[in-house]
């Protein structure tokens, strides 16, 4: 069996074939069948082998992950559509403390604040807790062509807690669908809004019947309630117009 050559006689072979290629013009140190690859730079922007972009804006529906697009056409804030522009509404602050100054009622601008966001205008009324002071706030909202009336406090289950109470004898129909997402949204941040005894419903008025719903008494809660409404006040009062499903 012949023997294998030793390290020193490989490379002695290497530098031996080496010295060779280079009197022959080839480049040292390559074995037999070797292939050498050359770095080619890759072609100028608008070179042969590629295109220059024809305009540096994309387009819907024809850019690439990441690109920036053209921003489709947005719904007014919260949600809503511009249908409910224009939309006569009202807010009632449902407060002991608030009514005989003692605290500052910060639920009820900010929910009219918010309402004006998505169309409906609302003038803030601030009464004491109780099941007649708040019906009577009430139907006097409806009575003046409010079609969207929101109440804030009164909802908990305090013994001064009487805004549903209150709220219920004037609703034709209950919608406890919106109730229960108004009380799902805030108890994803407060588990204590599952405790909310308020209520949502259609009630008959001046202007036609109106959208009522009752909130707690806190700023979360109202950005809980008019977050859930927004998208939905256009189409209740249109389906209340008559309009079709």
């Amino acid at each position: 069996m012949p023997r294998r050559k030793c390290s020193a006689g490989i490379f002695t072979e290497f530098i031996r074939r080496s010295r060779r290629d280079v009197r022959a013009g080839a480049a040292p140190g390559r074995y037999r069948g070797a292939v050498t690859r050359e770095a080619v730079p890759p072609p100028p922007i608008g070179g042969p082998g590629r295109t220059a972009p024809v305009d540096a804006v994309p387009h819907v529906g024809d850019s690439a992950p990441g690109d920036p697009v053209d921003p489709a056409p947005r719904p007014a804030a919260g949600g809503a559509s511009a249908d409910a522009a224009g939309v006569r509404g009202a807010v009632i602050t449902v407060s002991d403390r608030c009514s005989r100054g003692e605290a500052e009622d910060r639920s009820g601008p900010l929910a009219a604040a918010l309402l004006a966001e998505v169309g409906v205008a609302a003038a803030v009324v601030v009464v004491p807790d109780g099941a007649e002071s708040v019906r009577a706030a009430v139907r006097g909202a409806l009575d003046d062509g409010a079609r969207l009336v929101l109440t804030t406090g009164g909802t908990g289950v305090g013994p001064r807690d009487a805004t549903p109470e209150g709220t219920r004898p004037l609703l034709a129909r209950e919608l406890p669908g919106v109730a229960e997402a108004i009380r799902a949204r805030g108890a994803a941040a407060v588990p204590f809004a599952v405790l909310s005894r308020g209520l949502a419903g259609i009630a008959a008025g001046a202007a036609g019947e109106a959208l009522v719903v009752n909130v707690p008494g806190s700023p979360g809660a109202v950005r809980d309630a008019v977050a859930v409404l927004a998208p939905l006040v256009p189409h209740v009062l249109d389906q209340l117009g008559g309009g079709a499903h």
